[in-house]
């Protein structure tokens, strides 16, 4: 599909500088929104503003921050408020399942599970699911053409932390090196926070985020304080 064919805005929202994302195919006017939370009401009007229908929603992976809940002390709008709006199915990895289901009560006809190097498609537009667990078990990102959505398996000069429940510094410096390096130095990064800026390309975090630098396990475990 062709890049002026592709609709994508990013939306950034929430107390911790989240970045939310709508990612669609200009023709058909079909979008997918990735990690819905916070303001539900501020993403559907901003994709009903650029006429543009919701009829898919991509979860990165559980952290409330990303799919609502109240794990944080307070109430976070997500997914549960996006369905009774917009009953749209919800893309999860399978390992990071049973986590929607036991925080946020979502049942299995409200997800589809897929598992990396599956795609779907949004209009004519297709999407690539890449598992990347590190973060969480079932971290994933989302490739469209030369595009890479990461969440928070990658952020501009950093990574997703590893010293949560459920992350894994071995899994992540996997991620990082045997998948996301691979990639096309001209893939365009689009994070999940707004930790370092709004975008970069894997070209420019392949020579400046240290994370990306590491030639071995030990190396990049000792920066993490494991050793």
């Amino acid at each position: 599909m062709s890049l002026e064919n592709i609709y994508l805005k990013q939306l950034e929202i929430g107390a911790m500088q989240n970045f939310v994302y709508l990612i669609g195919d200009k023709q058909t006017r079909e979008a997918a929104v990735v990690d819905a939370a916070w303001d539900i009401n501020a993403i559907l009007k901003a994709a009903e503003k650029d006429d543009m229908k919701i009829t898919k929603a991509f979860v990165t992976h559980f952290h409330p921050d990303h799919i609502g809940g109240g794990m944080l002390g307070f109430p976070i709008e997500g997914l549960t408020e996006l369905l009774e709006r917009q009953p749209v199915k919800v893309y999860v990895q399978k390992e990071e399942a049973p986590f929607l289901k036991s925080l946020i009560g979502l049942s299995d006809s409200d997800m589809v599970i897929v598992s990396s190097g599956d795609r779907t498609n949004i209009g004519n537009m297709s999407v690539e699911f890449l598992h990347t667990p590190g973060h969480t078990p079932g971290s994933q990102c989302f490739l469209v053409e030369n595009q890479l959505i990461s969440g928070d398996t990658l952020f501009i000069n950093g990574c997703g932390r590893v010293d949560l429940p459920g992350s894994n510094p071995e899994d992540m410096y996997y991620s990082l090196t045997n998948k996301l390096q691979k990639l096309p130095d001209d893939t365009l990064l689009l994070p999940g926070h707004n930790y370092g800026g709004k975008t970069s390309t894997m070209g420019r975090e392949k020579k400046n985020n240290p994370y990306l630098r590491f030639q071995r396990l030990e190396d990049f475990l000792s920066s993490m304080g494991y050793y």
